[in-house]
């Protein structure tokens, strides 16, 4: 296998709090490993367009607390077809990049699958996301921080909900893994989540007003993920106002809220450790593999079961809120 001497890093699709501290640190250790550092701006846009400049210590200094990414980030259609592949190999080669890091969620780590197939570039993938839907690592970078936004955001609406005797349906991102609503409902002390890996099996609904509304309750949270399979919290409070037009229902969207802000202290640590770990990953030979953690400990994981394998909520935290939630 080639020698890496000059390593390139992006950031791809939504931005999580962390993706800086990340290339900080992935920026850091390349330099103390004797390598160069070409930083891609806007994603695999920038990679296609030639959007490429390198990076030194200096270029990551006081950004490990700032949300957002330096690199900026996008979606490229361009990058899904062949063509635009192709420009940005072409685009890899111009610049010298030997190997690439990849810091985004699920679609980003898709694209790094396919550029490795199609050409010779080691990729490694570093899980960079809010919504924690990758398969394979305990935590993705920015999950905690959006945690802890949402939870700020919801102890602020149970002011106006207890004082006006409403229903809060609160809508979070997540997209369909339910991984935000499920922890930041035991967190904020909600009555209920509705989560997409629950649809299944019953009546979110239902079972929410069968349990946790009773005469002595009259005012309730319920955190509802922004899944389309679900239909979102609108559809959940027009369902309510139609069959228990009794109850005074109010819908709040807490949106791009909460993909922004000064990253926690555990985001910024995990993406640290995961930002080294990356150069150390390549200096092993490893390539095509996300980093994640398991138990506290750096893992290696295949981009095919990233990317396509579904992560599991854990069902005790779904026990947890039905207990807690009576």
């Amino acid at each position: 296998m080639k020698s890496i001497q000059t390593i390139g890093v992006l950031t791809s699709g939504g931005d999580a709090p962390g993706m800086n501290a990340c290339i900080r640190a992935v920026t850091r250790s390349a330099i103390y490993s004797g390598w160069k550092v070409i930083g891609i701006y806007r994603g695999y846009e920038g990679l296609i367009s030639g959007d490429c400049r390198e990076m030194t210590t200096e270029s990551v200094s006081n950004i490990i607390q700032r949300g957002g990414t330096i690199l900026k980030t996008s979606r490229s259609e361009e990058f899904m077809t062949p063509e635009g592949r192709k420009k940005a190999y072409d685009n890899i080669v111009k610049f010298g990049i030997d190997a690439l890091i990849v810091i985004g969620g699920n679609g980003s780590l898709s694209g790094a699958q396919q550029l490795a197939l199609e050409y010779d570039i080691p990729c490694i993938g570093l899980p960079g996301t809010i919504d924690n839907d990758l398969y394979g690592t305990d935590a993705t970078i920015g999950y905690d921080t959006a945690l802890n936004t949402i939870v700020s955001a919801v102890d602020k609406i149970r002011d106006t909900a207890s004082s006006h005797d409403r229903i809060f349906f609160v809508e979070v991102m997540g997209r369909d893994a339910g991984f935000l609503a499920q922890n930041s409902a035991i967190a904020a002390g909600a009555e209920a989540a509705i989560i997409p890996e629950e649809l299944t099996t019953d009546d979110q609904l239902t079972r929410f007003i069968g349990r946790g509304m009773r005469k002595s309750k009259n005012s309730s949270i319920v955190i509802v993920s922004e899944s389309p399979k679900s239909g979102g919290a609108m559809h959940y409070a027009e369902r309510m106002r139609k069959e228990y037009p009794e109850y005074d229902v109010r819908v709040t969207i807490l949106g791009y809220l909460q993909r922004g802000g000064t990253p926690s202290a555990v985001d910024r640590i995990l993406a640290s450790r995961l930002g080294v770990a990356s150069i150390q990953a390549l200096k092993e030979g490893q390539r095509n593999i996300m980093l994640g953690i398991d138990d506290d400990e750096i893992v290696y994981v295949p981009f095919s079961r990233a990317i396509k394998m579904d992560k599991p909520i854990n069902q005790e935290l779904i026990d947890v809120l039905g207990i807690l939630s009576i």
